[in-house]
């Protein structure tokens, strides 16, 4: 179950969340730096205005008293009053160059003018100065003089600056009152603002996050059992959320369609609409299971079409294929609705019969048999007849097993194709060699199929000084940690047509080790079949395919024995004189072996003799095998052949062999056949 965990993310409401919090709390810093700009604004504003009012005030009634030629007494207690009136505001007087060289100089005014750049600044331009601060507003007014000052201010002229009225306004008490009206707003406004964020999150939660999070548990679910005929509810308010799910829908219904289409070609054939292989082989197993449960006997009768390469060739593979779509028709039409139909092969069928008897099979067989002799097919090409081999297998008589059970009807489809074609076969007692051909050919055909069959390589040195001159490539199925040799299976292989197969396994395997430089400059040896060498096309491609690896020809040695070359003699002779002009060269087997060995040398033209092993394995003890050997070396010899002496087993024979002047040897005694890792 770990494939269907997720991986911890933020859920969609802790989104909506997150969003409306933030936009909050965003929204209440902008609305925090702006109201207290404004507040600041205001204080200020309201300040400057009202501090201008006040000292014009205090401007205006100072200077009624000095137009009513007040002594400098009374307009102190002027300035006392309006003190006492404002606590907080503060009133100085200052005076200028004309009422000091008038009236005289005030000691603490020389210090604070001589401080304070501002009172100098509004002194020398005679401009009014409004100066805020954060404890209050400073407003310095020049006294500027007029005609009718001059009545009092004898040594002043007009438009010369008497003096400053020097005003500090407090802006505590405004700001309090104005603080708290703009404090009650905030807070409103704040209470507003979170009811709208709120809203907004239910509403998002709602409308959006609760459709994707029904979507997604329903994906869960969907991915968790596999039920694609769910749907997701499209209710939604908002237009692309149920677009999304409409969407989602679609795509569920199409994946849905193409998943029953994806079951229906899995399990059935495209052509004839019948159950396929796969899903025969699924009906057979579960027929096993209820035969052992309740001992029911069933049969499978295996069909294959007599000659139906010769319809395609003839008509061609559209006309094959209606032959096949007809015959399907015509089957379909002779099983009981209990019997399952299949096909499981180009032009090969395969029927189950449920709970039947092998003489209840017999006759069902050979009814489907008959039906398609009958049956004059109607094509284009006009009314075509087939006939069909049966071969009818009985569980558990024939098999206790799937796979026994198709090899068994291999065997008999094999005993009615040998036996004339057209007609039902079983097996009866005393083939058990040909299910064991049959069992063994299986066993190929899946190396072959799962790359299991393999080149082994064995060493063939030079007698004189044992430097590895060559390798004979040898065929292998590999079963785990064992490795099966040719000759348990080679002949089951010749048998069932598969000779040739193994043949291309193992020379593209020992190409392939060639290519890369594995082997060194040695040489290869390769056994070759009769299913290869009267494969023409194939064998004059072999020195073209060698080029092409960047291999040269002249490091391939083709192995044929007398059990080969005979049946095809004149053409394998023309054959082995055009490759050997390529640079191939070639080797007889197991010379000597039969009565034509010696025959064959004034006919074919090879460059290697290769020994018969059961001579070379009694060499040092009986000496007719060792007349023999010596006989062979030297006819090779005075042939211009190099002779290969087979089957060495322990160092006497390898001394004797030397002795003999035999040229190059192979056998246990020198290595073991190994794979291509292990050399």
């Amino acid at each position: 179950m770990d494939e269907f965990k997720f991986k911890a993310r933020i859920s969609i409401t802790r989104v909506v969340f997150l969003l409306s919090l933030t936009a909050t709390i965003l929204a209440l810093g902008v609305v925090v730096l702006i109201s207290g700009h404004v507040r600041e604004k205001s204080v200020q504003d309201l300040a400057r205005d009202e501090a201008r009012q006040t000292s014009t005030l205090v401007f205006e009634t100072l200077y009624a008293a000095m137009r009513k030629g007040w002594s400098k007494a009374e307009i102190g207690e002027v300035i006392t009053r309006l003190q006492a009136a404002l606590p907080d505001l503060s009133i100085h007087v200052v005076r200028g160059r004309p009422v000091i060289e008038q009236f005289g100089e005030i000691a603490n005014d020389v210090a604070i003018v001589r401080h304070d750049p501002l009172l100098q600044e509004v002194l020398a331009s005679g401009k009014e100065t409004l100066h805020p601060s954060p404890t209050g507003i400073r407003y310095l007014y020049p006294l500027i003089v007029k005609q009718e000052c001059l009545v009092c201010h004898t040594a002043a002229k007009v438009g010369d600056i008497n003096g400053v009225i020097d005003i500090v306004y407090p802006v505590h008490a405004l700001k309090v009152s104005l603080d708290y009206v703009l404090n009650t707003v905030l807070a409103y406004f704040f209470a507003i603002l979170m009811l709208l964020s709120v809203a907004l999150y239910f509403k998002l939660k709602i409308f959006v996050a609760r459709p994707i999070t029904n979507m997604v548990t329903l994906m869960q679910e969907i991915i968790l059992h596999t039920d694609l005929s769910r749907r997701v509810e499209s209710k939604g308010i908002i237009a692309e959320v149920a677009d999304l799910s409409d969407y989602f829908n679609k795509l569920l219904r199409t994946v849905e369609d193409y998943q029953h289409r994806l079951e229906d070609l899995s399990i059935r054939d495209p052509l004839t609409r019948l159950y396929n292989r796969r899903k025969f082989d699924e009906f057979l197993d579960h027929e096993i299971d209820r035969s052992q449960r309740h001992g029911h006997p069933f049969c499978v009768a295996q069909i294959d079409l007599d000659d139906f390469k010769n319809i395609n060739d003839t008509f061609g593979h559209p006309i094959g294929d209606l032959v096949l779509k007809e015959l399907a028709s015509v089957l379909n039409r002779e099983v009981r609705r209990t019997d399952m139909l299949a096909r499981v092969g180009a032009d090969e069928f395969s029927v189950l019969l449920p709970e039947t008897t092998m003489e209840e099979g017999i006759a069902a067989a050979e009814k489907m048999r008959q039906a398609i002799a009958d049956c004059q097919l109607g094509l284009p090409v006009g009314g075509v007849r087939i006939t069909a081999s049966v071969g009818l297998v009985g569980y558990p008589e024939n098999a206790d097993d799937a796979q026994k059970l198709a090899i068994a009807a291999d065997v008999a489809i094999y005993k009615a194709k040998r036996s004339g074609k057209n007609q039902v076969a079983v097996i009866g007692e005393g083939e058990d060699a040909t299910v064991a051909i049959f069992s063994q050919g299986e066993m190929v055909r899946s190396a072959l199929a799962e790359g299991r069959l393999v080149p082994y390589y064995q060493p063939i040195v030079a007698a004189e000084d044992g430097s590895i001159a060559a390798y004979e490539v040898l065929a292998r199925v590999v079963d785990g940690d064992q490795a099966v040799c040719a000759g348990d299976f080679i002949e089951s292989a010749e048998e069932l047509g598969l000779a040739g197969e193994i043949d291309a396994a193992v020379f593209d395997g020992a190409l392939e080790a060639m290519a890369a430089g594995k082997l060194g400059n040695a040489k290869i040896f390769v056994n070759l079949s009769a299913k290869s060498l009267t494969d023409r096309e194939r064998m004059m491609s072999i020195p073209d395919r060698l080029r092409a690896a960047g291999v040269s020809p002249s490091r391939v040695v083709l192995e044929i024995t007398e059990r080969e070359a005979l049946p095809h003699f004149g053409d394998i002779v023309t054959m082995i004189n055009e490759l050997r002009s390529s640079g191939l060269g070639f080797a007889l087997d197991d010379f000597g072996s039969g009565f034509s060995s010696f025959l064959y040398l004034k006919y074919i033209t090879v460059d290697y003799v290769k020994i018969e092993g059961s001579f070379i394995r009694h060499v040092v003890t009986d000496e007719r095998d060792r007349i023999m050997v010596e006989h062979i070396h030297s006819m090779a010899r005075r042939f211009g052949m190099i002779t290969i002496a087979e089957f060495v087993e322990d160092e006497n024979t390898m001394v004797l062999l030397r002795k003999m002047g035999i040229n190059l040897c192979q056998g246990f005694h020198i290595a073991m056949p190994k794979p291509i890792h292990r050399l």
